[in-house]
C-alpha cells in the first residue's frame, strides 16, 4: 500500500495541506503506515527519536552518570514544559514510567484504612479499578460508583449527592476512558468538587486519570481542581514508551503526602531512624531514570505546544467525528462511542466477527488500530451488550484518504 498519497482534509480543517504535509514529513511512520492507533502510542516526531539516540550515544561515550550530569539543564527543562503544559509550577511535577505508574504513586500517598470510600465513575481505567480492588481486599476500603447519565458519562447530580453522602477518601475521575470515546465534563466535576471542598476541607482527595487525553487536548490543573493528575507521554503527546508524569497539587505536597515506597530520590536519610521528605514533588520520584526518555518528552511537550493544544483537539474531533459517521453508515458496523462530549477514540463492534481478524487483515494493509476487550471495562462493555470493540484513534497527521481507506478496508475484512 502507498501510504504517501495527496492529502485530503476535511473542509473545515484547522491545518492546511502544508501544515499536515510538514507534520507528516517530520514523522518517519506516515511514510510506512496509516496510523490510527494514537490512542495506544502515537508517531514520535523525528526529533523526539534523535533526541533520544543523541543522548544515548552520548552515554555510549562517556558514561550514564556523566551524561545526565552533563545534560542537566535539558532534562531540568522537561519539568518546565511540563509546568507550562499543565498551567502549574516546576515543583508541582513528577516523572514516572508510565500513567499507571503515576496513578499507583498517587494512591499509595493517600492513607486509607477501614471503611473508607472511594468514589468512582463507571468508565475508569482497568487498572485503576484492579488497584482499587486490591486496597479493598487488603485494607477493607469501600468502592462507590457514579452513576451515568442517559446520555453517558458522569451524572452530575449523583455524583453531587453522593460527595455529600458519602465524603469518600478519594474521588477518582478517569477523563477519557482506554476503552470508549466517552469525554467525561471534567470541568463541571471540577465546580462540584471544588465547592465541596470548601465545605469540607480535609475529607476528599481527587485523583484525575488524564492517560488518553495529555496532548489530545489542553488540560489546565488550575480549572480542573485535581489533586494528582496521572498522564502517559506515549499516546496523543507523542512522546517515548516508558514515560509518564504526575501532577501533585500544592495542598497535597503541603498536607505532607508521599507515595508509599518513597526512596532515596524522593528523600533524605538523616538519622538511624528517620528520613525527610523532598519538598516538591520529587518525592514522587525514583532515583533511576532512562535520561533519554526524559529529554525525548521534554521535546516532544515543545513540539505539541508549537501547534497548540486548542488546535490539536479541534482536528482530533474533527477527523473523529468523520470516521464515526463513516463507520455508522456502514452495515453490520456498530459505533460504540456515546456521551456529552466525544474526543479522538473512536470505538467499533461488528456482529458475528472476530476482532483479531479484522485487526490483523488491516495491519496486512498497513493500519493500525487495536482490540479493545470486555476485560478492559466491564461495567461500560457491559451496559452496551458487547464482549468486544476495535478501536481507531486519529491525530491531527491523518487525513481524510486515510480514514477513507481504513473504512474500506474494514468492509472488504468483513465482506461488506
Amino acid at each position: 500500500m502507498n501510504t504517501e498519497q495527496k492529502i485530503i482534509l476535511p473542509s473545515n480543517s484547522i491545518f492546511t495541506t502544508e501544515e499536515v504535509q510538514q507534520f507528516r514529513n517530520e514523522t518517519i511512520g506516515c511514510k510506512n503506515v496509516i496510523h490510527l492507533n494514537n490512542a495506544g502510542a502515537g508517531l514520535m516526531p523525528d526529533i523526539v527519536t534523535q533526541v533520544q539516540l543523541d543522548h544515548i550515544q552520548l552515554e555510549a561515550e562517556i558514561g550514564g552518570y556523566e551524561a545526565s550530569a552533563l545534560r542537566a539543564d535539558v532534562i531540568s527543562a522537561f519539568y518546565e514544559q511540563a509546568a507550562l503544559l499543565f498551567n502549574c509550577k516546576p515543583s508541582n511535577i513528577a516523572f514516572t514510567a508510565s500513567a499507571t505508574d503515576s496513578y499507583t504513586r498517587a494512591l499509595s500517598s493517600i492513607p486509607f484504612k477501614e471503611g473508607d470510600i472511594i468514589l468512582t465513575d463507571n468508565d475508569d481505567f482497568v487498572s485503576n479499578q484492579i488497584q482499587f480492588m486490591s486496597l479493598r481486599n487488603r485494607f477493607g476500603v469501600k468502592i462507590v460508583h457514579i452513576k451515568n447519565a442517559g446520555i453517558g458519562g458522569v451524572d452530575l447530580n449523583d455524583l453531587e449527592e453522593k460527595l455529600k453522602k458519602y465524603q469518600p477518601k478519594l474521588l477518582a475521575i478517569t477523563h477519557i476512558p482506554t476503552n470508549s470515546g466517552l469525554v467525561q465534563p471534567v470541568k463541571e466535576i471540577a465546580l462540584i468538587y471544588d465547592n465541596y471542598s470548601q465545605k469540607y476541607p480535609d475529607n476528599t482527595w481527587y485523583i484525575l486519570d488524564a492517560c488518553q487525553s495529555a496532548g489530545q487536548m489542553k488540560l489546565d490543573v488550575a480549572q480542573l481542581k485535581c489533586d494528582f493528575m496521572s498522564v502517559t507521554n506515549r499516546k496523543f503527546l507523542r512522546g517515548p514508551r516508558g514515560t509518564g508524569a504526575l501532577y501533585i497539587s500544592d495542598r497535597a505536597l503541603d498536607a505532607g503526602l508521599e507515595p508509599l515506597f518513597i526512596d532515596m530520590r524522593g528523600a533524605i536519610w538523616t538519622e538511624k531512624d528517620a528520613y525527610k521528605q523532598q519538598p516538591d514533588s520529587k518525592r514522587f520520584e525514583d532515583w533511576e531514570f532512562a535520561y533519554s526518555t526524559v529529554i525525548g518528552t521534554k521535546v516532544a511537550i515543545e513540539y505539541c505546544r508549537k501547534i497548540g493544544e486548542d488546535k490539536i483537539e479541534h482536528q482530533v474531533k474533527l477527523l473523529a467525528g468523520i470516521l464515526r459517521t463513516k463507520l455508522a453508515a456502514t452495515n453490520k458496523i456498530r459505533v460504540l462511542d456515546r456521551g456529552p462530549e466525544l474526543g479522538g477514540l473512536v470505538t467499533f463492534t461488528v456482529k458475528d466477527s472476530d476482532p483479531l481478524a479484522i485487526v490483523n487483515g488491516l495491519m496486512k494493509r498497513k493500519i493500525n488500530v487495536v482490540p479493545s476487550y470486555r476485560a478492559f471495562g466491564v461495567i461500560d462493555f457491559d451496559e452496551k451488550g458487547v464482549q468486544w470493540a476495535v478501536r481507531a484513534s486519529p491525530h491531527y497527521y491523518n487525513t481524510v484518504n486515510e480514514i477513507e481507506t481504513f473504512v474500506e478496508s474494514v468492509k472488504e475484512i468483513i465482506g461488506v
